[in-house]
């Protein structure tokens, strides 16, 4: 399989992440991959190269978006942080701390107690 190192349209879909972004509430988390899964396959990308890519393409609009979303907010699958910068690891989880997302002595983040439901309300 080739890889496809950026989704068909990449500003549209940053805008579909920072929308959905701007949805998770104070002191909750949600994965890469669970708002991938929220986002249809763009257009001309099948859906098994979706599942393969989509959170990775997610990952990438979270790091390039806006100041005034909280991206901090998004966090792996297993609930840890996946800063590749450790200043940029800390200030992410100092964020999360200071809205009381507690994490445990291995850094994970409890996502059966602070995961996302992945409602979007109504705008």
């Amino acid at each position: 399989m080739t890889q496809i190192q950026f989704p068909p349209n990449p500003q549209e879909f940053n805008a579909q992440v920072w929308k959905i972004l701007r949805h998770i509430p104070f002191s909750r988390v949600a994965s890469y991959g669970q708002i991938a899964k929220i986002i249809p396959p763009p257009a001309g990308v099948d859906a098994e190269t979706y599942l393969e890519f989509g959170a990775l393409w997610v990952s990438g609009a979270v790091a390039n978006s806006p100041d005034d979303l909280p991206w901090h907010r998004v966090v792996n699958s297993k609930g840890e942080i996946s800063e590749k910068n450790g200043l940029e690891a800390k200030r992410h989880q100092l964020l999360l701390e200071e809205e009381g997302v507690v994490f445990s002595v291995r850094g994970r983040i409890d996502l059966k107690k602070y995961g996302w439901s992945g409602k979007i309300k109504a705008e």
